[in-house]
Order: structure tokens, then sequence, then C-alpha cells
């Protein structure tokens, strides 16, 4: 499962991971979490973002503090993938950790919020169903999407360990 078709989700530059998963709300359960996502931005999106749906954004998407949470809430919202001109390092490995792909995408200008969108993660291809317009990106390596498609870090390491794949127990000396 490589590809995802939705609608867009159009964000700026440096949306801060605060505003994905703001503090106030970090003893909840994730469902509430999730449903306060973006919501300094946009009140409507995680009430209105569909399963799949492509979140496009401009630079330093997550910039801001380290919180997982803002990626669980991508993840728990179902988001299909995220295509941005570029993200904060840790937010980035998060998203992936918790199986969302996302994608550098220098061209995130040229896409309109609600645009149907198909990003192809292993092909590396973004086909603007709406425009018609086809890009191509840095593909996600298969073992990763491996991982993504699984849910992400945690479930495909316990995959690995219940195929005998990987040991458990003590870290060697």
């Amino acid at each position: 499962m490589s590809a995802v078709t939705g609608k867009t989700w159009v964000f700026g530059d440096e949306i801060n991971s605060d505003v994905m998963a703001p503090g106030i709300y970090f003893k909840e359960p994730m469902d509430v979490m999730a449903s306060h996502c973006l919501e300094a931005i946009d009140p409507s999106f995680a009430s209105n973002v569909k399963p799949g749906d492509i979140i496009v954004a401009g630079r330093a998407f997550g910039v801001g503090s380290a919180r997982e949470q803002a990626a669980l809430s991508f993840a728990h919202l179902n988001v299909g993938a995220i295509l941005a001109k570029s993200y904060a390092r840790i937010f980035y490995r998060n998203m992936l950790n918790f199986g969302v792909p996302a994608l550098i995408f220098p061209q995130a200008d040229e896409i309109n919020a609600q645009d149907e969108v198909t990003v192809d993660a292993i092909a590396g291809t973004i086909e603007n169903k709406t425009t018609g317009k086809n890009y191509a990106v840095s593909p996600i390596p298969e073992h990763l999407m491996e991982m993504i498609s699984l849910g992400g870090l945690m479930p495909f390491l316990k995959k690995k360990i219940d195929a005998g794949e990987l040991k458990t127990g003590a870290m060697p000396k």
C-alpha cells in the first residue's frame, strides 16, 4: 500500500507542533487531543478531515517542541500523507514512526485546498487529479513504507519480534 488518494488541506510555513497538539489537552485521551489538531489555524480541520486526506504545507512543518502528540494526532485522524517543502527533523521522523507518510514536496504552492491528489510514496509520484499536473519527489524507501503500512515503528517491531526476526531481552555489552 503505497498510494493514497484524498482531498488536500493546505497550510503555510512554520506550522508549529504546539498548534497540532495543544498542550492544554495533554492529559486527555488521544481522541480529544486529535479533535483539537490545528484548531488555532483552521477550527474546522479536525472535525472535517477524512481518512486518506492529504496535508500540504510550506517550510518547516512541525517546527517547535518535539511533542510526539502532534504526529499522533495526524495518525489518529487517519491522514493519508503529508507533503511539505520541509519539516522539522524530529516531527518528520515522528510522522514515519506513527505510520503517516511524509514527503518533501517543493511545489507545495501549486496545490490548492480541496484538490484531489494521489500520492504514491514508494514511486515518488504525486498526481493532482483536479489540475492534471504530475510531480516527482524523492520516494520513501520500501522498508520504511512497510513500517508505515503496519501503523508505524512499534507495530513493525512487534511483527519482527513475533516472526523471530528480532530478539528481545538484555542489550548486548
